[in-house]
């Protein structure tokens, strides 16, 4: 097989790159964020872009970063909670071992906050949060091989969860 060993996707809060990192581990294989990807590229934070050159620039960005990393990794993959939303990354992730993380409003508030700079949640974080996981669940689910929720659930056992969910074994 060539591509990700594991693309995970989800909203903010789902613990994508916490997981990713430790599934990384356990399977002895490199871990890869695409949001990393962009701030590398871009040389600055994803929020600076957004305000700076808009959500389409940034979209952009994104679509690069989703092809160079599904072409070029073999390892862990964490896709920004809407790479999803483009044609073109749902016929890329066709045929991988993608997993939905999938996580209440409530556990990603906990986990991330509503007040960190997210630039799609300006307003009324919650509300926008909602709307937001209206238009992505059916391409989460759509897209993904498993579906993997992280309610009441540590990054370990999330992980184990994602391995057990994919059949995977630790290196």
């Amino acid at each position: 097989m060539t591509g990700p060993l594991v693309v995970l996707i989800g909203p903010p809060g789902a613990g994508k790159s916490s997981v990713g990192q430790l599934l990384a581990e356990r399977l002895g294989v490199g871990f890869r964020d695409t949001d990393a990807d962009i701030v590398a590229t871009a040389g600055k934070p994803i929020a600076d872009i957004f305000v700076d050159e808009g959500e389409p620039h940034f979209r952009g960005l994104e679509a690069a970063a989703v092809r160079a990393a599904v072409a070029g990794h073999t390892g862990v993959l964490a896709l920004g909670g809407g790479a999803v939303m483009r044609e073109e990354t749902e016929a890329l992730l066709t045929g991988l071992p993608v997993v939905f993380l999938d996580v209440a409003l409530a556990d990603a508030v906990k986990r991330v906050g509503l007040d960190a700079p997210r630039p799609l949640l300006i307003g009324n974080p919650r509300a926008r949060w909602r709307e937001l996981m209206e238009q992505r669940r059916p391409v989460y689910t759509r897209v993904a091989r498993a579906v993997v929720s992280t309610a009441d659930s540590t990054p370990d056992q999330v992980a184990d969860a994602v391995m057990d969910a994919l059949e995977l074994s630790k290196a």
